[in-house]
């Protein structure tokens, strides 16, 4: 799909679809030379999300698809994204090879942000994952026309790349996990790489993991055939960079339990464990397109967690890079053991400013979250804050947990000085696993985002929805590395 801009007065060319965006309360004006029955037009009110699909009498364009904005001047961001989706989703299914957005909206101070809102939904919406299917139906959609002002087009173009940085996410997330291993999410790293001059890459295998101690990252694979990295990605700016964050995303390509095995039932779901490493990739996609003046450093640590009689059993003792041993008394909380290690060298490596892992990491997060909102815990108040910010901006909604003392020594263990999993008499999945990540980050300025309710399976916002995945946590983290420059 290719996306070209032109400015609103510029004449509306042949098209299969002219979308036009329209508020609440205002009488469809559309291109010149464009006409649609009166019918059509009258029984159009612009309530979010409305929509109106008619043949054209008249003019360039085949059809017309009207679509309601809602109220006021700005708009709700999230309904522009939506309302391009729709659009993007229509064109596929009336099989138009071409789209033309017409958007004749003064929006003010407000007109970028409505642009980055229309191309990210438009390249969200127009995601499929069909690499898969033995005849796949071909893409219809060839060629989108964005005609609007100097400062939508401007946002759009940027919403096209954050578009894209999510879209990439997902298509790793969806990705059966025998095509998704390890290995292979090292390739999509060195192939972003190789796309961009202001990034590089290392990924170290478990040769040089041992070499650093990470005792507690590579018993995670040792009941896999697959071996385990640790990928370093780093995009440095052009100019010196006043701030260094660093990104840390869970690569679990798949979750069996290990030794203390997940039920058969939808353990196929298991390949989204990885979705924050997915995540992290996403990200650095994108940040190549957008070049904030800000250095980025991405880890992904990636593995399989396989039953196997070189497993870690539970009751195990392990230890991490940083010299605590841990107490893996259940083999199904393995997420932390790898961001354990991940975290310990970020601190030790790379030094960062700030730090922010996402990890689908617990069930109880869907439990006091359901699958709308992200778990957000850590260290330091204003980079949590920072992030609910981030999540009102982009629709990726963001709520604070907390992590007491309480949390902290109920992760004491008896035999070793942590353990992986907290006592069933305290509850807390989530605050408990925060608190055990707490204990490898010292004091740099940490938010640990539990990922694990919003990474699949949300309600459909036309974008994403339903069981596929949702790329969660890319929009978001742009957002925040955007405001850091």
């Amino acid at each position: 799909m290719k996306v070209s801009y032109k400015t609103v007065s510029a004449k509306v060319t042949k098209t299969d679809l002219l979308v036009v965006l329209l508020p609440e309360g205002r009488k469809p004006k559309l291109p010149g030379g464009v006409s649609i029955p009166k019918s059509v037009a009258a029984s159009f009110s612009g309530k979010s999300r409305e929509t109106r699909f008619t043949d054209a009498i008249d003019g360039p364009a085949e059809r017309v698809l009207l679509i309601g904005l809602g109220e006021g001047t700005s708009f709700d961001l999230e309904t522009v994204r939506r309302a391009a989706a729709i659009a993007a989703q229509k064109a596929e299914k009336t099989d138009a090879a071409s789209v033309t957005f017409w958007v004749d909206l003064k929006l003010g101070k407000s007109a970028q942000d409505f642009g980055q809102a229309l191309g990210e939904g438009l390249t969200m919406g127009a995601y499929q994952l069909v690499d898969f299917k033995s005849s796949p139906k071909k893409r219809s959609l060839k060629k989108v026309v964005i005609q609007a002002s100097k400062e939508i087009t401007s946002g759009a173009k940027i919403g096209e790349i954050v578009g894209g940085g999510n879209t990439l996410a997902r298509r790793l997330q969806d990705t059966p996990a025998n095509m998704m291993r390890p290995k292979d999410m090292v390739a999509e790293a060195r192939k972003i790489a190789k796309g961009s001059a202001r990034i590089s890459v290392k990924a170290l295998d478990e040769k040089a993991m041992e070499k650093l101690g990470m005792g507690s990252l590579l018993s995670v694979s040792r009941g896999s055939s697959e071996p385990a990295y640790l990928i370093h990605l780093v995009y440095k700016p052009t100019k010196k960079a006043k701030r260094k964050i660093c990104l840390v995303g869970k690569g679990l390509t798949f979750d069996s339990g290990g030794i203390s095995i997940k039920p058969s039932a939808r353990m196929d779901e298991m390949k989204y464990d990885m979705s924050g490493g997915a995540a992290v990739l996403g990200t650095f996609h994108a940040l190549a397109g957008l070049h904030p003046e800000v250095e980025v450093h991405g880890l992904v640590p990636t593995s399989e967690n396989m039953p196997d009689a070189m497993s870690v059993k539970p009751g195990d003792v392990v230890t991490a890079s940083n010299g605590l041993t841990i107490e893996v008394l259940n083999t199904d909380a393995e997420g932390r053991l790898i961001l354990a290690d991940a975290l310990a060298y970020a601190g030790k490596t790379i030094k960062p400013d700030a730090m922010i892992d996402l990890a689908t990491l617990t069930g109880a997060v869907v439990v006091a979250l359901g699958h709308e909102l992200t778990g957000v815990m850590g260290n330091d108040e204003a980079l949590s804050d920072a992030l609910v910010a981030s999540g009102k901006t982009t629709g990726e909604l963001v709520w604070p947990l907390p992590i007491i003392d309480f949390h902290k020594e109920d992760m004491k263990g008896s035999v070793g000085d942590l353990k992986n999993i907290g006592s069933p008499s305290t509850g807390a999945g989530s605050c408990t696993a925060g608190a055990f990540l707490s204990n490898f980050v010292g004091e740099i300025p940490w938010a640990h985002l539990d990922i694990a309710g919003t990474a699949w399976g949300a309600t459909n916002r036309d974008y994403q929805g339903g069981s596929a995945g949702t790329g969660v946590g890319v929009r978001l983290l742009l957002d925040y590395l955007m405001k850091q420059a």
